[in-house]
């Protein structure tokens, strides 16, 4: 089978993890992506959690799989971009790319001359794309931003999130908005890609953390851009339908519900939980009167679940028609038979460790052949089969070598 991006050639130049997990999409769809890397690396390499399984082999325990997953299937050449030369080789080779796109803020892109305007000069069909914290223009275009400072605190998502008013700020898990605005970077990727095919003209796109988290609370930003008032933080206690909240279980683990209208399923849920009384009792009696007896209500709700497990509880509320979910740890998820049958979870051969698991990305080809196509380069693994796919000679690559612009593994 054809990949849809198979004669797409990418080159990037970007570092952690937000614009690298975009590019890790493209290679998972065909795409030629080239890893841009300083002399040095990446510095999300060699930074991942070690694995934590005895049984493992030491090499599979130490292979930064952190930085694989956004990294897989990519060719790395390493260039010193600092150098006059290094900036200038950079340009060469955007002279063969469909793409570039990084995650450098406007001064360096300027600084490095691989800004739009001086690269649709050397390609007039490029597309240009940027992803930074805060976008390219506006008071704090220069401000560094990751994705716990821009996606979740800036966006007012952090705040939102907050349960109850004093509410402690919770902290996110690695690279959860990096990898939201990787998918949008995608989107404005294909986007202009596609304009450039229909003009010929090069197109210049960029996404940000910051953006694309308020795009993501659009629901409550569609009416809080209007009347600029605070969102009330509900803690569990204070929910408006009992039918739309999340409860322990008699094993610690929690189910949440989301079924509306409340007065539609309120018997039906009330009924599974085995408290029929409730149904007619006067202080529930209608979804008014549940508001206002909440709190009494969610304590004789949480002792009803303190009866059975998690999953005890899943095959009743099945039974009865509950719009319901699991809280699964991150444990749990990759043994998740749902999760197995959609694949979510494949596996890359390495050539020295064999096969791994890894991610897969949040979309499936009916007919198409996507899906991670190698692990991770070493650093500099592929400067030499750039360059040489690029025209320069084993004279010239050699001399880039002595001089210290380029290095390979």
């Amino acid at each position: 089978m054809a990949a849809p991006l198979d004669d797409v050639v990418v080159l990037e130049i970007d570092n952690w993890m937000a614009a690298p997990s975009a590019a890790a999409i493209l290679a998972d769809m065909g795409a030629t992506v080239i890893k841009i890397e300083p002399l040095t690396g990446d510095p999300m390499r060699d930074m991942g959690r070690p694995l934590k399984n005895p049984e493992l082999d030491d090499d599979l325990k130490n292979y930064d799989f952190q930085f694989d997953v956004d990294n897989r299937g990519k060719q790395s050449i390493a260039i010193a971009l600092d150098q006059p030369e290094g900036a200038d080789l950079v340009r060469k080779l955007v002279a063969k790319a469909d793409i570039f796109m990084c995650n450098l803020l406007s001064a360096r892109q300027q600084k490095f001359g691989l800004g739009p305007e001086t690269l649709f000069k050397i390609n007039p069909k490029l597309v240009h794309a940027t992803l930074t914290g805060y976008g390219t223009s506006g008071p704090d275009a220069w401000r560094p931003g990751y994705d716990v400072t821009a996606f979740f605190g800036r966006s007012g998502l952090y705040d939102s999130s907050r349960e109850g008013d004093d509410g402690v700020v919770p902290m996110a898990r690695p690279a959860q908005g990096d990898h939201t605005t990787g998918l949008a970077m995608v989107g404005a990727i294909l986007g202009a890609l596609r304009m450039a095919e229909k003009t010929g003209e090069g197109q210049a796109v960029e996404t940000s953390l910051y953006e694309t988290a308020v795009w993501t609370q659009a629901t409550d930003y569609s009416v809080t851009a209007m009347d600029h008032a605070p969102v009330r933080r509900r803690p569990r206690h204070q929910m408006l339908a009992i039918c739309a909240n999340r409860f322990p279980c008699g094993d610690g683990k929690w189910v949440v519900f989301n079924m509306m209208p409340d007065a539609a399923y309120w018997p039906r849920m009330i009924k599974s939980l085995g408290c029929e009384d409730l149904i007619e009792d006067p202080r529930f009696i209608d979804p008014s009167a549940r508001y206002k007896n909440m709190a009494e209500l969610i304590d004789l709700i949480d002792n009803a679940l303190a009866a059975k497990s998690r999953d005890e509880w899943g095959k009743i509320f099945d039974d009865a028609g509950l719009i319901w979910g699991p809280v699964m740890g991150l444990h749990e998820v990759p043994q998740d038979p749902h999760a197995q049958e959609l694949g979510m979870f494949p596996t890359i051969n390495h050539p020295q460790m064999g096969d791994y698991t890894t991610v897969n990305i949040p979309m499936r080809f009916a007919t198409a052949d996507v899906k991670p196509q190698g692990p991770s380069p070493l650093l500099g693994q592929h400067t030499q089969q750039v360059l040489e796919d690029a025209g320069f000679s084993a004279e010239e690559i050699a001399g880039l070598r002595s001089q210290g612009i380029v290095n390979e593994a």
